[in-house]
């Protein structure tokens, strides 16, 4: 028997050898299940197949559209009387609408023609419209140049009164200086009140053509005002409806969870990070997977999520790899989602350095070198606190503070030099500020660079919506320069020396793995490539003077992988 669920897909061949999961998938970390990955090739092959839609993935050289590569989710489940299937999804809208027949609905529907957000958000685009053809209109053009002529010309009108009036001015000084001895008494004194009439009658003048002025600026001010007054009533009942849509909008997003508990997105963002949602909270793949198998009493088994297509301008995001569920707007909503299912541990919380020795290279009066193994963290973490840092000061009692010169990625393996002094600290770090460090990492790429050597200058900063992700940006980003030069080709991988003249969060990772980089991500990358046994990324040189003896020194190690 069949279940009644429409997008409940049937697996297209026999997994009855396959074990299910104990537990369900940590979503923000996890390596796909079986199931899951047969899910996902089935959608895939849907995907590669279908004529149920036309949308440019960016995977069909010169194909109508605008490229938007998409991340689709998949759901395994089993509905009440045991049969298993999955479910599929898509993050957002897709080919301009949020309904397909393969995958779930949203929760809800945006662009439904006769829903209130369309009809709302023409009004809006209406205003928007509005206050653009204000903007560029000629009247507005006309009435501000108007107001600038207006202006210039009245304090032409005054200024060449001032002037008349200082000649007028003077010329009395000199009447009165000069005709003081030549007049009788009575006709001085005559004069002199001429002199003082003349001076109120210069100054009426000037007062009256200031009040002229002023108001010839005035009418020319109300005239351009009363366009601008328009523009910002439109800007804001712009800002007013939109608020109310927002609102309206959020008050539609209500999320189920296993024990079939709702809660309001806004609660959900309200209760777990104080803020409001961000925009496109709820459209990812993993709540409308998970929201349809629980309003169809169907049981998750697990998940996973991979991207189809080119990959975005400054994300990382590789055809047909497995993803994480973003953390900004899918963590407060997944935490809610989840409760009531069993979870696999999250790997987070776990301290992977527990086993592993820290290998000291060097030490002397005034710093430590160090062989830091990979998974293993610099300085001490939110939920680990077992670090680096932590190991020295245990091993080192003596040392008040050993400061970390420099940090190396928890998944990156190699040198790492700490301070046992401040002042040490200081010298050393002084060069890293001036870049005359010399650094040297080595990679192992998943899969070949044809040019040898060269440059990479991609500006980095944080993904906002998935920390602590990185991505390209180039008007918020902080400076990123690489130089690369290619070590060997070993079979369909690329030994690759790393040469960072700057220092940013995963830099050398983005570099590798970014479109605009080398487009090609560092074998075992969790974040930006594929999942292996370990992030084959090590930091195998450094060079710089040393605090005490003010001489070069140099620190080598041979590549682990």
């Amino acid at each position: 028997m069949s279940t009644s669920a429409p997008y409940f897909h049937h697996f297209q061949k026999d997994t009855s050898g396959i074990e299910l999961p104990l537990r369900f998938t940590f979503p923000f970390c996890y390596d796909p299940h079986e199931l899951s990955i047969l899910a996902a090739e089935h959608v895939q092959a849907y995907l590669e197949s279908q004529k149920d839609f036309n949308h440019n993935f960016g995977l069909i050289d010169g194909q109508d559209g605008l490229v938007i590569g998409k991340m689709f989710g998949v759901l395994v489940v089993q509905d009440e009387i045991g049969n298993l299937g999955y479910l599929a999804a898509v993050s957002g809208k897709m080919a301009g609408t949020n309904r397909h027949k393969f995958f779930v609905p949203p929760i809800f529907d945006m662009l439904d023609p006769d829903g209130f957000f369309l009809k709302e958000e023409e009004h809006i685009n209406q205003i928007n419209r509005n206050i653009e053809q204000l903007q560029k209109s000629d009247e507005l053009k006309e009435l501000k140049e108007n107001l600038i002529i207006c202006k210039k010309r009245e304090d032409q009108i005054l200024s060449d009164l001032r002037k008349l009036h200082k000649k007028n001015k003077a010329e009395r000084k000199e009447s009165r200086n000069s005709q003081k001895t030549t007049l009788s008494e009575t006709e001085y004194q005559d004069l002199l009140e001429d002199l003082i009439k003349q001076s109120y009658r210069d100054q009426h003048d000037y007062d009256v053509q200031k009040e002229s002025s002023a108001q010839h600026i005035q009418l020319a001010e109300e005239a351009l005002n009363h366009i601008v007054e328009q523009i910002e009533e439109l800007k804001l009942e712009r800002k007013i409806r939109s608020s109310n849509l927002q609102n309206q909008l959020f008050d539609q997003y209500h999320f189920l969870n296993a024990k079939h508990e709702s809660k309001s997105v806004l609660d959900i963002f309200k209760e777990s990070k104080n803020i409001q949602p961000p925009a496109g909270a709820g459209e990812c793949a993993a709540p409308k997977l998970l929201q349809y198998a629980f309003q169809h009493n169907l049981k998750p088994i697990c998940m996973a999520e991979f991207w189809w297509g080119s990959s975005p301008n400054q994300e990382v995001r590789k055809h047909q790899n497995y993803y994480p569920a973003c953390r900004g707007k899918c963590e407060p909503i997944l935490a809610h989602m989840l409760i009531g299912l069993e979870l696999d541990a999250n790997p987070m919380l776990e301290n992977p350095a527990a086993d592993k020795e820290l290998e000291i290279l060097f030490e002397d009066e005034a710093i430590i070198v160090v062989n830091k193994p990979a998974e293993f963290l610099s300085v001490p973490g939110i939920n680990v606190q077992d670090s680096v840092q932590t190991r020295i000061q245990n091993q080192f009692p003596e040392i008040d503070n050993p400061w970390i010169i420099h940090r190396l990625d928890m998944s990156t393996s190699g040198i790492l030099v700490l301070a046992k002094t401040k002042e040490a600290h200081q010298f050393i770090q002084d060069q890293f500020i001036k870049h005359t460090v010399k650094k040297r990492y080595t990679a192992l790429l998943d899969g070949i660079i044809t040019e040898m050597e060269g440059l990479i200058d991609l500006p980095l900063r944080v993904d906002l919506d998935d920390r602590p992700r990185q991505v390209v940006c180039y008007e918020y980003g902080k400076p990123a320069q690489t130089q690369y030069k290619v070590v060997a080709i070993e079979g369909n991988k690329t030994r690759i020396h790393y040469f960072p003249l700057t220092g940013r969060t995963h830099q050398l990772r983005v570099h590798s793995a970014h479109v605009k980089g080398l487009n090609c991500p560092i074998t075992g990358d969790d974040l930006y490539g594929k999942r292996a046994n370990r992030l084959h990324l090590h930091a195998g040189f450094i060079q710089f003077v040393h605090p005490l003896t003010k001489t070069l020194v140099k620190f080598e190690l041979s590549d682990p992988f």
